[in-house]
């Protein structure tokens, strides 16, 4: 299971709310079939939706988004 929170804790370089849309596509592209969100992302740029755009990054991560 990936949870959000030792996703963050791995890739504390991470920015903004787009590259932590990234790791969570590549994740799941990389096999990871299970996603809990558990914390809030910490960063400045983090959407109203973020719960709904990380899933969404992780249950299709082939589709495009802006």
């Amino acid at each position: 299971m990936l949870n959000l929170s030792e996703v963050l804790m791995e890739m504390h370089h991470l920015q903004t709310f787009g590259e932590l849309i990234e790791v969570i596509k590549n994740r799941a592209l990389g096999g990871e079939i299970h996603f809990r969100i558990d914390v809030k992302p910490p960063f400045s740029d983090t959407p109203e939706d973020w719960e709904d755009r990380l899933e969404a990054a992780f249950y299709e991560p082939n589709r495009v988004t802006k």
